[in-house]
């Protein structure tokens, strides 16, 4: 794959757990003490159930195995991120020997002007490199996994001791890319948001959606709990848990007809939308329900909520666009692909 000189290395990370707890209670202490006081105080409680029947002695070990938990899970907080780490620091001082490096925090990718000078290192989660994929403007990904023991790191499959075959690989112009089908959404107002694995699409809480759904020609209303729009990535997730729920059905119901749901490829050209408990009234219908998007086709949504409606990309918060009353939606396959090394 031709590519440009490179010069930056950008290692993309998010907060370890710790930090994040840091973060929230402003201390490490401070954090500490809120996870042992609220295992202990659980356990306790449960402890008090039990107390008639007991005997001191036999409170008193339960009450010390309680804080014992609690000083192991928060123990374990302290490993993970002493474990990210480490990654992170022999991942550093291997690039430093070859390019500058840059370390940007995931609050920042959506507003980071990436350049094609920029090699892109994710160092974190599968999820990290999902949402990196959207920003990247299909710059080569590397993904690196910092914790064997806690991620599974289907996107990840690199580790610190052995990236920089694939970084030199980047580097070279030699590598065989792994392209990804992502999907897109286009506002009337005229804002797009991409989407690695899925779109969900309705309220922001458990109350019902409502939107005019126009597919293959065919248009009706929906009061349900939203729509999710799934990439091929995406199907081994969310999309493969309607299909679960469907066969449950058909267990109880009709057991020789049960669903046989393969996943399609990362990057095939295609994208399944599925309804979510769509309701049929008097001015709601449920006959579009599930479809595909080929290239060159479009789902359209049309907001019926006055407020609270919005789109979510890949599960995360703050990849959104508000869906109100009076916004259309256009789901179609994304022209930019994610590029996997």
């Amino acid at each position: 794959m031709k590519g440009q000189q490179k010069d930056t290395a950008i290692i993309i990370k998010r907060p370890t757990r710790l930090e994040q707890l840091k973060s929230r209670f402003n201390t490490k202490d401070q954090a500490k003490f809120y996870i042992k006081q609220n295992k202990v105080a659980f356990k306790q409680k449960k402890i008090m159930m039990k107390a008639p029947s007991m005997s001191k002695e036999e409170l008193m070990v339960e009450e010390a195995e309680a804080f014992d938990e609690a000083e192991r899970e928060y123990s374990e907080y302290e490993i993970e991120n002493e474990q990210f780490y480490e990654s992170l620091d022999l991942v550093q001082k291997q690039l430093n020997n070859v390019l500058n490096v840059k370390i940007l925090e995931q609050n920042f990718i959506s507003n980071y002007i990436f350049s094609d000078k920029d090699l892109i290192i994710v160092l974190g989660q599968d999820g990290l490199v999902a949402n990196t994929a959207k920003y990247v403007n299909g710059l080569p990904i590397i993904g690196v996994n910092p914790d064997v023991n806690r991620f599974d790191g289907v996107l990840l499959p690199y580790l610190p001791n052995n990236f920089m075959t694939a970084v030199n690989a980047v580097l070279s112009n030699i590598f065989t890319p792994k392209y990804v089908t992502m999907a897109e959404v286009k506002l009337n107002d005229g804002q797009s948001l991409l989407a690695f694995n899925d779109f969900y699409i309705g309220m922001n809480s458990h109350t019902s959606s409502r939107y005019t759904i126009e597919y293959n020609g065919l248009q009706e209303d929906h009061s349900s709990s939203g729509v999710i729009v799934s990439t091929g990535a995406g199907s081994t997730g969310w999309l493969s848990s309607f299909f679960n729920m469907t066969n449950g059905f058909i267990r109880e119901f009709a057991p020789k007809s049960l669903i046989e749901y393969v996943p399609f490829a990362k990057d095939a050209k295609q994208l399944m939308f599925a309804v979510r408990e769509p309701f049929v009234s008097r001015t709601s219908q449920a006959n579009i329900i599930v479809g595909k998007i080929f290239e060159g086709e479009i789902l359209k949504i049309e907001s019926n909520m006055p407020k609270n409606g919005v789109i979510f990309s890949d599960g995360i918060h703050q990849d959104y666009l508000e869906f109100n009353s009076g916004t259309i939606a256009e789901i179609s396959i994304a022209k930019q692909q994610a590029v996997i090394v």
